[in-house]
């Protein structure tokens, strides 16, 4: 009774959270001054084509991304889950780095690579290289940035769903045929549903993006969302304007989950008697080890070392500092504490979908991952619908409200990564301590935590990692004198200097990385004998 009772609370605890300012916002939209009325919807049919062609640039850009980091994902996933490629694990660290970083910040290091001054500038003709400058300002550019950005999502989901591809099946094609032809006849087929997950996935991470085009000039439709609220706080427009962008989240996601789970049974045949074949490269081992480096050498290496470059002095950060402490300081604490609360509640909802024991257990799981697919400004606004009246100023007025935004945004990371942990944890062990008498959270205390320990400290780290780079909500729901990092630097873009943003860009990388560089040593250390 006590798991079934802190299950649903933790449940309400996410609908109240994610559901309900979405809601909230639709229903607000059919609503002035209390009356009923479609006039909001009328006005955004009578704007003219200017709505459908910002429109159509969004769903332009974000099909770009996700034909690219499709075609280039699956072979470095392939690469790296399935053959003996020298320093997999070390590769596939360095390839997931562009994930980790807010994506404007990689337009930064790019513009700080090929633009105006930059290394590739200096070394190319100017009539070249003046081109390629121009031409980064627009789709090419987003697309390009976005693409490497957004790389690692596909790499990852493809080695995870190479993992579970039954074995035996690979096996049987080896008898007749070479690696090659069972890749594309057998492996390849049966993670399909994958691939088009990982492609939809990233498909609506780019229909969610704001920092990127605004920074490179090009017009979207989720900008002009952000427009109507910030810039002329029209806040019935902005709502209807958020609207299409939710129906489109919905109408793609209800696509891939049919698609999706009509085939997922075919990857649920994992066997534990049979080991995973490993593919031997031979004599082609140096040369894709020697693309995979170059792969990462222009995605991580060149572009950071290109921003650090811009701001070489010491001084460049002790300005950095001055002008924006109190920003990287409240990115800090806000990062922290929407970790924890993600860790902790993260931990109910991963045990939900996990156990099963609840009979909507699946809504729960699709509604952590809608929310994530969801753009930030559309959460945004909906918290905004619901919690700015009079008797929640406490939260509408307080950063509380950007804490929420992170918990509502981020609920899937925690929730996916606690089912995964559990999963390795024998059930018999859980059902010895009731047979001896211990209640829930007497066998969750000594058992379940101490097992996981290792893993929640992983699941705190990456949702740190994405509370520090949260633009799309922050920008939209701070309360005034409480604006993050992230929105800092997207402010000064406009008219500060390069050196300036160089730096600021910097410090929000390293306190990024370094949390997961210490964390990743300290577990590594504690995994020797």
């Amino acid at each position: 009774m006590q798991k079934r009772l802190t299950l649903v609370a933790a449940a309400i605890l996410l609908a109240l959270i994610g559901l309900l300012p979405v809601l909230m916002m639709v229903a607000n939209s059919f609503f002035v001054d209390g009356v009923f009325s479609l006039k909001a919807y009328r006005a955004l049919l009578a704007s003219g084509r200017q709505q459908w062609v910002l429109m159509g640039h969004s769903l332009l850009l974000s099909s770009g991304v996700a034909f690219f980091a499709t075609m280039v994902g699956v072979p470095l996933g392939v690469l790296l889950a399935k053959t003996d490629l020298p320093f997999r694990r070390t590769l596939t660290v360095l390839l997931t780095v562009p994930l980790l970083i807010p994506p404007y910040v990689t337009a930064v290091e790019w513009f700080a690579t090929i633009g105006a001054g930059g290394w590739v500038d200096r070394s190319l003709p100017p009539a070249i290289s003046e081109h390629l400058s121009s031409a980064f300002f627009g789709l090419y550019g987003c697309i390009a940035v976005l693409f490497t950005a957004f790389v690692p999502v596909v790499v990852l989901l493809t080695i995870a769903y190479l993992g579970a591809v039954n074995p035996r099946l690979e096996a049987a094609g080896r008898l007749v045929s070479s690696w090659p032809r069972v890749l594309r006849r057998i492996t390849l087929p049966l993670i399909a549903p994958a691939i088009l997950f990982a492609a939809v996935l990233v498909f609506l991470l780019t229909l969610g993006e704001v920092g990127v085009p605004t920074y490179l000039r090009y017009p979207v439709y989720p900008v002009e969302t952000l427009t109507q609220f910030a810039a002329f706080y029209d806040f019935s427009a902005a709502t209807v304007a958020a609207i299409p962008l939710l129906a489109v989240t919905l109408a793609i996601l209800a696509v891939e989950f049919y698609l999706f789970h009509k085939q997922v049974s075919e990857l649920a045949a994992v066997t534990f008697a049979a080991t995973p074949a490993q593919i031997r490269l031979g004599s082609f081992s140096l040369p894709f080890l020697a693309v995979v480096l170059v792969w990462v050498l222009i995605t991580v290496a060149l572009p950071l070392a290109a921003l650090i470059s811009q701001a070489p002095l010491l001084t460049d950060y002790v300005e950095a500092f001055s002008r924006a402490s109190d920003s990287i300081l409240r990115s800090l604490v806000f990062s922290v504490i929407g970790a924890s609360l993600l860790t902790v509640l993260g931990f109910f909802w991963g045990t939900i979908v996990h156990d099963r024991t609840l009979p909507f257990w699946r809504s729960i799981d699709a509604l952590t991952l809608f929310l994530f697919t969801l753009p930030g400004t559309v959460i945004g606004i909906g918290l905004i619908s619901l919690w700015n009246t009079p008797m929640t100023n406490l939260v509408y007025r307080t950063p509380a409200i950007i804490i929420l935004g992170y918990l509502a945004q981020y609920a899937v990371l925690p929730t996916r990564m606690t089912s995964a942990i559990l999963e390795r944890i024998p059930p018999s062990l859980e059902r010895a301590a009731q047979l001896c008498g211990a209640n829930w959270f007497m066998t969750l205390r000594h058992i379940v935590v101490p097992l996981a320990g290792r893993g929640l400290i992983a699941v705190w780290i990456v949702s740190y990692v994405f509370c520090l780079r949260d633009l799309g909500i922050s920008m939209v729901v701070y309360p005034p004198g409480s604006d993050t990092l992230p929105v800092r630097i997207l402010t000064l873009m406009a008219n500060g200097a390069p050196s300036l943003i160089a730096a600021l860009c910097v410090i929000l990388v390293a306190a990024t990385l370094l949390p997961l560089g210490a964390a990743t040593l300290w577990l590594g250390r504690g995994s020797r004998p």
